[in-house]
């Protein structure tokens, strides 16, 4: 069975940006009310980080209960693991998320300045060099024959994307404008020629662009 790469609930604003230029410890997504972009997703009765009882049901349900289904190895860029940038001034910064990160699988973090690799839970983070394919193939055998998901930020999937290497896509693009930012895409219409698009729109507000390769 072929393994996907699979970009899945990825969030971005209506004028196809998905995060700010100044990322910050204090602005992991360089831009202010994040949640403009992913509440969908938090509003959801599948939201792992729930804390009490309730959340929608649906279609968007349905988005948050697959993003983990049959994903063996996950790629993201380093953007999205931290802020720092240039050489690792230390080792202790060790994600975003904590002890308990909510990937479950080895992640593959795509930087010009490799590090050991440590676990946290049930997630081993890998710090690798190298092309898109090149990663892609280590993701794969990491995999165990499942899928690979494409994290992000929103650099990393145009890398993959221009590299061709994506083979579906699923897009969250919230009702909400941000001006400036790191950009998707012009429009979803420039994807056409590579992949089928059905576009769904949700009580939420949200419109769900499903990509596949063509």
């Amino acid at each position: 069975m072929e393994q996907l790469l699979r970009v899945m609930n990825f969030n971005v604003s209506s004028d196809g940006i998905a995060a700010g230029v100044h990322q910050t410890l204090e602005r992991p997504f360089g831009v202010d009310h994040p949640e403009r972009l992913f509440s969908w997703a938090g509003s959801t009765a599948s939201w792992p980080n729930r804390t009490e009882p309730g959340g929608s049901r649906g279609l968007d349900d349905y988005f948050t209960r697959d993003f983990a289904r049959n994903i063996g190895a996950e790629i993201m860029g380093r953007n999205k693991f931290g802020p720092q940038r240039g050489p690792w001034e230390n080792h202790e910064w060790r994600g975003w998320w904590g002890e308990e990160p909510p990937f479950r699988t080895p992640v593959f973090v795509m930087t010009h300045h490799p590090r050991p690799s440590f676990s946290l839970s049930d997630t081993t983070f890998h710090f690798v060099e190298g092309d898109p394919a090149s990663v892609l193939a280590r993701a794969r055998e990491a995999a165990g024959g499942k899928d690979v998901r494409l994290g992000g930020g929103v650099t990393t999937v145009r890398q993959f994307l221009d590299a061709d290497l994506v083979d579906t896509l699923h897009v969250a693009v919230a009702p909400v404008k941000l001006g400036s930012g790191l950009r998707l895409w012009e429009s979803p219409d420039e994807l056409r020629d590579r992949f089928h698009l059905e576009v769904v729109p949700s009580p939420s507000g949200v419109t769900h662009h499903l990509f596949w390769r063509r």
